[in-house]
């Protein structure tokens, strides 16, 4: 168990990372996404089921889906 908990807290590192490096608006919202998954499995290793189900929802679907219609109304506001 502790192998799984390492190897996923490194999946969490790395794809922090990621985000952070990541540069373009619409790749970085998918990146949000992925890590919000990997956060969530983080947590339902560490045996937080509740907290889990909560971060996919929260930072899987909604944080992208929000950063998502604020790119496409500063788009249309540009054009």
């Amino acid at each position: 168990m502790e192998i799984l908990q390492g190897m996923t807290l490194l999946f969490v590192a790395v794809s922090a990372t990621g985000v952070v490096l990541t540069r373009e608006p619409l790749a970085q919202a998918i990146m949000v996404s992925f890590y919000g998954i990997i956060l969530g499995i983080l947590f339902f290793v560490f045996q937080a089921p509740d907290v889990a189900l909560s971060q996919i929802v929260v930072g899987a679907v909604a944080l992208p889906l929000m950063i998502l219609l604020a790119l496409a109304k500063a788009r249309g506001h540009a054009e």
